[in-house]
């Protein structure tokens, strides 16, 4: 007799945003559960998995993910979801989804579709099914492209963050991207700032070093727009924008051999504005924007002024390409413990360690802390001393040992580290407390909407009790938030008498243990106790972690340890 399947049966819901209309999360949710207490599935072998503000367009969901991996492990023996593309709208992938579910012998169902892996006919189905998704997204995509190119014919600024050297105006008309109309802009030059472009582009032409031009906009105090340093990234970032070209014959044929799409004649780069770029970054919520490959940006001419010739532009393009093509990583320094937590007690900056090639008595290969804006500016900036990070980590490393060797000292310590943590930790558990019971209550009062809206369908009610579910979804969404923030807050500093009790011996046993352990146990050590290390040029002062303003201070500090002004600078 075939044993019954105890393995649980997972309903997966996604929505790309709350709406309000009948395919909320909950409504998905109410409505598979019922599915399945037709199929006679316990309860308790019901596991939800659900994905809000997630588009179907590819795997990368939390909670998806979570679903995949229980699958993994043998704990899922069958799926449902609402509608087919609640769970995919790309076809290689559903595809690559199913073929794994067949594999962990996982049915499929999809409720609204009818579908159902247990026949051939419902698997056929769905892949006819999932190739229309497809279709349709792919769809989207060309529309979205087509929005591109009637944005080409205005030459108009997007809006966004504006590039240095401009502001942006608004002006009468609008644009239509994606179906949605959005307000036309043009970018207007900033004779200051332009100046500084120009100066940039022409340090660059004169230097073909980014670290270069990078010391030079340090020395002179030349600051970004927002009043903030300069960096090599946002240096690169100006270099490497074509807003600033001038749509010149020379940009023509620069776009013109590196397959890029130009939505104009020739005869329009004449000079007489600059160059607009459309597509040219992916933009996705949470990353960093990834610039696109040149062939898959849409150029045009702008409404604007370019600030450098097109030849100058396609120069520093082509020294930015050979200058990528023969970078390498400068050996760094693998054994330097303190990286991280030093700092610059004359302009506060990180001080980083630097390998060199001569070698102490010991035979280990001498690495120098110094400071990162000295180093970027050529010692023009700051000029703090250097400091040799061989003798500087020992020193570290023994007076912290001598201080937990010192019972009445390190007893104090962690009296006030303690004390430090209990205090927060109160606070937060006992928000988190109350949050979590309103939580509660909020979940129930969906619940129960839900249930009322299946009753409710097709009436006058219908409408007034969705706007309640939705009201109350959004307050939900709060209170999931600062409850997770506060989570993680009291996971911080939940420390028990058995977690303090583990912590005081392994800091007692510090100087017992430190030269047994590996450098990444050194590390971690190290930050357990210490909060951060200033270098002032004579004095090195540690700060320990439960006692701002406390300090333990080198003021003897060993005169070989210090490095002449002029060495390793560079």
């Amino acid at each position: 007799m075939k044993q019954p399947d105890t393995r649980s049966f997972a309903i997966y819901s996604r929505k790309s945003k709350f709406t309000g209309r009948g395919e909320s999360i909950e409504n998905q949710i109410e409505l598979c559960r019922q599915r399945l207490r037709s199929m006679e599935v316990p309860e308790e072998q019901i596991v939800v998995f659900e994905d809000e503000g997630f588009s179907g367009g590819n795997t990368q969901r939390p909670q998806f993910q979570a679903m995949m991996r229980e699958i993994r492990v043998g704990n899922i023996q069958g799926v449902i979801c609402y509608r087919l593309d609640r769970i995919s709208r790309n076809v290689l992938d559903f595809a690559e989804m199913q073929k794994e579910f067949g594999e962990h012998g996982v049915d499929f169902i999809s409720l609204r579709d009818n579908f159902d892996t247990t026949t051939p006919t419902g698997r056929a189905m769905m892949l006819m099914s999932s190739v229309f998704a497809q279709l349709e997204r792919e769809t989207i995509a060309e529309r979205i492209r087509d929005n591109m190119y009637e944005l080409a014919k205005s030459g108009r600024w997007l809006g966004g963050r504006t590039p240095t050297g401009y502001r942006s105006i608004p002006v009468t008309g609008s644009v239509t991207v994606d179906g949605k109309v959005r307000r036309a802009y043009r970018l207007e030059t900033i004779p200051e700032e332009a100046e500084i472009v120009q100066l940039i582009y022409r340090k660059f032409l004169e230097t073909y070093s980014l670290t270069k031009v990078d010391a030079y906009l340090l020395e002179q105090g030349i600051k970004t727009k927002n009043g903030r340093e300069f960096t090599r990234f946002s240096i690169g970032n100006i270099l490497r924008n074509p807003v600033y070209a001038v749509a010149d014959e020379a940009a023509w044929e620069y776009f013109e051999q590196n397959q890029v799409e130009v939505y104009a004649q020739r005869g329009d780069f004449d000079g007489n504005c600059g160059v607009m770029a459309y597509n040219k970054t992916s933009q996705k919520p949470g990353k960093t924007n990834q610039t696109r490959a040149m062939e898959d940006w849409i150029v045009s001419v702008g409404r604007h002024q370019g600030l450098i010739s097109g030849a100058d532009w396609v120069r520093v393009q082509e020294i930015l390409d050979r200058n990528k093509s023969k970078s390498y990583r400068k050996p760094k320094s693998n054994v330097a413990l303190l990286s991280g937590l030093l700092f610059c007690g004359n302009c506060g900056s990180y001080m980083r360690p630097k390998l060199t090639i001569r070698q102490n008595a010991a035979g280990e290969y001498i690495y120098t802390y110094l400071c990162e804006k000295k180093e970027r500016s050529h010692g023009s900036v700051c000029k703090q001393k250097n400091i040799n990070g061989n003798e500087l980590d020992k020193a570290v490393c023994k007076q912290i040992c001598a201080l937990t060797e010192d019972t009445s000292e390190f007893q104090k310590q962690m009296k006030k580290v303690r004390t430090a943590f209990e205090g927060s930790n109160s606070g937060h558990r006992s928000r988190l407390d109350a949050l979590m019971k309103e939580s509660k209550e909020n979940e129930v009062k969906i619940k129960n909407l839900v249930a009322s809206l299946e009753t409710a369908a097709g009436t006058a009610s219908a409408e007034y009790i969705t706007g309640q579910i939705n009201e109350l979804h959004e307050k939900q969404q709060k209170l999931e938030s600062r409850i997770a923030e506060l989570e993680s807050l009291t996971w911080d500093t939940a420390y028990s008498d058995a977690d303090f009790a583990v912590l005081q011996e392994a800091l007692e046993n510090f100087s017992v243990a430190f030269d047994t352990m590996t450098v990444e146990q050194k590390r971690a050590a190290l930050r357990v106790f210490v909060r951060k290390i200033v270098w002032d040029g004579e004095n090195i002062h540690v700060y320990l972690f439960g006692d701002p303003e406390g300090e333990v201070d080198f003021s003897s500090f060993p005169a070989e340890c210090v490095e002449p002004i002029g060495t390793d600078r560079k």
